[in-house]
């Protein structure tokens, strides 16, 4: 991992030399990342230990579907643990969410010490851009870049979510501020060697393909269940 001194420099220095690339970019290997975690994951009692999964972000990973209604069972927190139950019948998984709805990065930042690391969760996710737009480019990239070296240092694993959409985001401009910010997180995944869940690019090849983003969409900036189950298809490959 670089030194916090450095970072800035390198992160210019990345973003010069793949501004022009697409995805995929060089994160962490899905085959082996969390390849201690799984193997706990298929230990059988009394061998076995819980696992928490802890998801701290917005109001998509916090449930809300339709404005003010929370959709918890739904939301893709709880998705992945049904799935990853199937996997791993013998596990004891926690699912623990400390997303908060309409916050941004930097207030998840401001209370990480408090709200996230005491709790210590083998996997952490972060899930922020949908309102960092609100903060800008900069301000986010230093929130998400003391989250992740924070995590780290306490030795989680780190997943990072892209933007899931907006409908009043025009997708075909690829100059729009959702792409900014999953093009940011794909870097700062790269950078970190964390896990990296593209939503962004999950929902943009749906529409790409001719389907409808509002059949994935509980309101305009909220998915529904079976936009949540895409954000499950990403979260899974890793496990």
């Amino acid at each position: 991992m670089k030194r916090p001194t450095q970072f800035a420099a390198v992160f210019a220095l990345f973003t010069l030399l793949t501004a022009s690339r697409p995805a995929p970019f060089d994160v962490a290997d899905p085959a082996t990342f969390l390849t201690d975690i799984k193997t706990e994951l298929t230990k059988e009692w009394p061998k076995n230990r819980s696992i928490t999964l802890l998801f701290h972000g917005h109001s998509v990973p916090a449930g809300y579907f339709k404005t003010p209604v929370v959709n918890t069972l739904g939301a893709y927190p709880n998705q992945l643990l049904k799935r990853l139950k199937e996997r791993y019948p013998y596990a004891v998984i926690n699912i623990l969410v400390t997303a908060i709805g309409g916050e941004n990065s930097e207030q998840g930042a401001a209370r990480f010490q408090t709200d996230v690391l005491p709790h210590k969760p083998d996997v952490l996710f972060i899930d922020y851009a949908l309102n960092d737009r609100r903060i800008g480019l900069e301000k986010a990239r230093k929130s998400w870049q003391t989250m992740i070296e924070q995590a780290q240092r306490a030795g989680i694993k780190v997943i990072l979510l892209t933007p899931t959409p907006d409908l009043n985001v025009d997708m075909n401009n690829l100059d729009n501020k959702l792409n900014q910010h999953a093009n940011q997180i794909r870097q700062l995944a790269s950078i970190y060697q964390t896990g990296l869940a593209d939503s962004y690019q999950v929902f943009d090849a749906k529409r790409q393909q001719g389907d409808t983003l509002s059949r994935y969409m509980a309101q305009g900036n909220h998915p529904n269940e079976a936009g949540h189950s895409l954000i499950v298809d990403e979260l899974i490959k890793w496990f």
